[in-house]
């Protein structure tokens, strides 16, 4: 294919916009030197202006290296306006904007990119034949490094200038790689098709990458939308929605970056290798701030260790859980059962139990968290108490006792009294301050108090799932994600407790640093975590944040959604997932599940991504035959492109799924390299599915592991329920009976039963391949596929 006339114009451009970003960086490194030449002196305020200038010249000289990304991606050429300077003798001229990543100038400070995220930018995405939007022509720019390779331009207007009367298409030789796969013409309008069949086209990193050069119509609208309230986006597998949540966050963070620069924005994933798996998107995108986190992540006195099963996952999760803690927490708050003498000088003072029962009374009808109150019990005790000291020095005819005490001699007389252990300890029997993960690890280890919390709200065989052996001290308690909601939750009920040492307070606020500073909150081990420079709240508070991004949000319980909605601020949140993925045991019913726990009083918007562009068609007709069982109420997005390779089935024996296993994988490695396998089953098959690829010499990883290779390996292995999210070039799906045939309860003797939840499960497996889909079976195949 001769090549574009344009190809040189567009190679000299980028040339003159790659100078632009080199003087830019001059700027900014010239604005450091000329501070740090000032040196340390100076004063208070000088240093601190000089601190500012330092920190903002290493924020915009992080912003300008892009590596090796492409600088710009597109161009946008707009109808010349009427009455414009020669408009009329050429009709076809206008403005013209080059699209990039980030905004360049030159040295005359003339535009020469405008960031993706402008408003000059949107009709690079919206523009249609039927929506122009004001434009002539829309370009898209293969670019590597400095290099333009290709371009593909959409004209929206006629020779003579009249808007609508040509449809888009590639003219002028784009030079894009198809890789034998081809788009379908089903009356679908996209932009840029060409440049998207070569993205979708290229093989997987491990890693997801930004798609700002490829961001169709629906997608813009939604990262697009404005801040206030929760935005529910309902996608299917392929359509885009995590890539299209993240983006959402650079493009908020571009447009109210005064506010959310300082409030914050963070985004919540299933699990750490779905994190990992992201974690490069914002930066890409120019954004370094935001804070990564799996919901048990924000609960800095957790380190998950255990697993429930799924009933105990399920009720954990429970809203019903709210009334237990609740309830538990007050029977820690109880009056005396008996006096109490309290030795106190050359006599004894009585604290009456009736007198306690008077205060704990009081103590519960006041507003506020159970450790607030605490100070009120403890005033009043003490007050009881000093007043039947004076009480018995007037009697013994002590000079000056009768006399009302100055504000200095009482607050004396208190502290004397609470270094008595007498008084501590009816204190901390009557009203105990507690610490929320304590708090739980004593109701979880005591059926008595279990018994007591749920009385009318839980069955007893419901208490007996909640109840755990103590563990011998708070480190080894094998924690899990129900019970990281559940502390988070006793956390609102108990407030701040008082008191904690100062190496712990100070440790605290070196984790609260590292979470304001955007790096991982703790439980996720793969950012550096950066030295303290400003104080923070104590983990007894709860950080906010301007904007909440949750992806596969359909997986999480009434509980754990509680805990998001804490988080926000003002109620600004961006929640995504699909309804017919829902694989863990709370799998909700449809979007008012969910959003009823995340916006009680506010109405929620519902949009939703109908097209997918990752997953292949002939992947989208086998998946949709267990869709139409397990979420029949469900539409499968329509597929915009054919990969030209049809799923496999491959019947084998029980005893020779091994070799039938390590010979698919080979052959797979091979057909898509330099792309990603993976090898999704049962997670009780994994030992022997690793063991067989392992002997075949293939060596898999298990991409959880945060000492390998991850994602990024040639060929993973991994449980099919734990795959959200995910995409590689190649997945071979093995036992896909057994896979369906999960559920809440074990199924006991026989052959697997399909459950909505196990073939819900076998969906999400299905459907996470961009090219090749292989399924492997020895059991009989689900009747769902027969």
């Amino acid at each position: 294919m001769p090549e574009h006339p344009d190809l040189l114009d567009e190679q000299q451009f980028l040339n003159r916009a790659y100078d632009g970003l080199e003087f830019m960086r001059g700027e900014a490194r010239q604005m450091l030197q000329g501070v740090l030449d000032l040196g340390r002196g100076g004063t208070f305020q000088s240093r601190t202006e000089r601190d500012i200038v330092v920190r903002t010249s290493l924020a915009r000289l992080e912003q300008l290296d892009i590596g090796d990304q492409a600088l710009y991606f597109g161009r946008i050429d707009r109808l010349p306006e009427p009455g414009e300077d020669g408009a009329a003798e050429t009709p076809l001229l206008g403005e013209s904007f080059h699209i990039g990543r980030l905004a360049v100038s030159g040295p005359d400070h003339e535009p020469l990119v405008v960031d993706w995220r402008a408003p000059v930018a949107e009709p690079f995405y919206r523009a249609t034949g039927l929506d122009p939007q004001g434009l002539a022509r829309r370009r898209h720019l293969s670019v590597r490094g400095r290099a333009v390779l290709g371009l593909e331009d959409e004209y929206f207007v006629d020779p003579d200038g009249r808007p609508g009367a040509v449809a888009p298409g590639g003219a002028g030789g784009a030079q894009f790689r198809d890789g034998g796969e081809q788009l379908l013409s089903d009356g679908l309008v996209l932009g840029g098709p060409g440049a998207l069949l070569s993205a979708l086209g290229q093989a997987r990193t491990g890693q997801m990458g930004d798609i700002i050069g490829t961001i169709q119509r629906e997608q813009d609208e939604i990262i697009r939308s404005p801040l206030p309230g929760v935005l529910v986006v309902q996608g299917g597998p392929g359509t885009g929605k995590t890539a299209v949540a993240l983006h959402r966050a650079a493009y908020l963070l571009y447009t109210h970056r005064f506010p959310l620069e300082r409030q914050g924005v963070l985004v919540v994933g299933p699990n750490p290798l779905f994190l990992r798996y992201i974690e490069q998107v914002l930066p890409s995108l120019g954004e370094t701030g935001v804070s990564l986190s799996t919901v048990s992540g924000l609960v800095p006195e957790v380190r998950v260790r255990g697993v429930d099963d799924a009933a105990s996952a399920k009720l954990k999760g429970d809203v019903r859980m709210v009334k237990v803690l609740s309830r538990a927490v007050r029977t820690r708050e109880r009056p005396l059962r008996r006096d109490v003498e309290v030795p106190f000088g050359a006599g004894v003072l009585r604290l009456r139990a009736r007198t306690t029962e008077d205060i704990v009374g009081m103590a519960r009808r006041r507003p506020g968290t159970h450790n607030v109150r605490r100070r009120f019990v403890e005033s009043h005790v003490l007050r009881v108490l000093s007043d039947e000291y004076r009480a018995r020095l007037g009697r013994s005819g002590v000079d000056g006792a009768d006399d009302a005490p100055t504000a200095e001699e009482q607050k004396d007389l208190a502290q004397r009294l609470r270094r008595v252990p007498e008084v501590s300890d009816a204190l901390d029997r009557m009203w105990p301050r507690l610490s929320p993960h304590e708090f739980l690890h004593d109701l979880l280890g005591a059926r008595a108090l279990l018994a007591a919390a749920g009385k009318g709200i839980l069955s007893p065989l419901e208490v007996q799932r909640l109840y755990r052996p103590r563990s011998t001290s708070l480190e080894t308690v094998p924690w899990t994600v129900g019970d990281a909601a559940l502390i988070d939750e006793a956390r609102t009920l108990l407030g701040p407790r008082r008191g904690r040492p100062a190496r712990v307070r100070s440790k605290r606020a070196e984790e609260g640093t590292a979470s304001e500073m955007g790096f991982w909150p703790q439980g996720l081990a793969a950012s550096p975590e950066p030295a303290p420079s400003v104080p923070t709240a104590s983990d007894d508070d709860i950080r906010a944040f301007g904007h909440i991004v949750v992806d596969e949000v359909q997986d999480l319980s009434p509980m754990q959604l509680r805990m998001l909605a804490r988080r926000s601020l003002s109620g600004s949140m961006t929640v995504v997932g699909d309804i017919a993925q829902a694989t863990g045991p709370w799998a909700p019913a449809g979007w008012d599940d969910i959003t009823r726990y995340l916006s009680p009083q506010r109405p929620t918007r519902l949009v939703e991504l109908t097209v997918s562009y990752r997953t292949p068609a002939e992947v989208v007709a086998l998946a949709a035959q267990v869709l139409a069982v397990a979420a029949p109420e469900i539409t499968p997005p329509r597929p915009v492109r054919q990969s030209g390779f049809s799923p496999k089935v491959v019947a084998t024996s029980r005893v020779g799924l091994s070799a039938s296993l390590a010979e698919l994988a080979r052959e797979e490695v091979a057909a898509v390299a330099p792309g990603r396998v993976a090898v999704l089953g049962p997670a009780v098959m994994l030992p022997e599915l690793t063991r067989a690829l392992d002997e075949a010499g293939l060596d898999p990883i298990d991409p959880r592991d945060p000492a390998g290779d991850g994602l990024a390996a040639g060929l993973v292995v991994l449980p099919a329920d734990e795959t959200n999210g995910l995409e590689f070039d190649s997945v071979i799906v093995v036992e896909p009976s057994l896979i369906a045939s999960v559920g809440d309860e074990p199924a006991g003797e026989g052959p697997p039963v399909a459950t909505t939840r196990g073939l819900r499960t076998l969906y999400v497996a299905f459907t996470r391949p961009t090219r090749r889909l292989t399924v492997l079976h020895a059991e009989p195949l689900p009747v769902e596929l027969h």
